[in-house]
């Protein structure tokens, strides 16, 4: 990922909780039959290892577990994005030299990627992820609330994915290098939106 140097992103929690906030992430494998990518949730152990390690499963009929990988897998999260509008820039009315450009958060997770079919690891990977997603709800649902034996059958039906973190690209993009008076409207106008990712994106442009 192309990441000019106002826009690189070093803080580790940031980049970790945009992780944590993504719902999907995309898991990108190279093998023989060259890219594969899946779309699926992924959940931060944020303690194991220096930048984390994600756990997620992909179904066993997807043939990109059986595909050795030739390099490190990538796992793309895409945090709070918005378009922006030359309108609001001050050049619109001074001399018209401004163009539309989008604003959005990317973490690129990359490290060496391990499929596994072990039923007590896959019954831990489910169990965390449903119990993350499901923590907010009036009325959790839990891997506990269904038969054992429904459980078992439905893990034979997946592989896990483990991806130790060995580096990360993390880029903001969010206004810094326009002036403080385009950003402050550029903050002021997506505040005012009527979608909320484009309002989570307005808290990230820099006063």
């Amino acid at each position: 990922m192309y990441i000019p140097a106002a826009f690189r992103e070093t803080d580790l929690p940031f980049i970790h909780e945009t992780m944590r906030a993504a719902g999907l992430a995309n898991l990108v494998t190279t093998g023989t039959g060259g890219l594969l990518c899946t779309p699926l949730p992924l959940f931060l152990a944020a303690d194991e290892g220096g930048m984390g390690t994600l756990y997620g499963h992909v179904a066993k009929a997807n043939p990109q577990w059986r595909e050795t990988p030739a390099a490190d897998a990538l796992a793309i999260f895409m945090g709070p994005d918005a378009y922006v509008t030359p309108s609001w820039y001050e050049g619109k009315s001074r001399d018209g030299k401004v163009v539309p450009t989008w604003n959005y958060v990317a973490v690129h997770a990359y490290g060496p990627v391990e499929f596994f079919e072990d039923a007590d690891r896959l019954l831990d990977v489910v169990t965390r992820l449903t119990d993350r997603h499901e923590s907010s709800r009036p009325q959790p649902w839990a891997v506990g609330d269904a038969p054992p034996d429904f459980v078992r059958a439905q893990l034979r039906g997946i592989v896990g994915v483990r991806l130790p973190i060995a580096r990360i690209d993390a880029k903001r993009k969010m206004s810094q290098n326009r002036s403080e008076a385009d950003r402050a409207t550029v903050k002021a106008e997506l505040s005012r939106s009527g979608c909320d990712r484009e309002r989570r994106a307005a808290s990230l442009v820099p006063e």
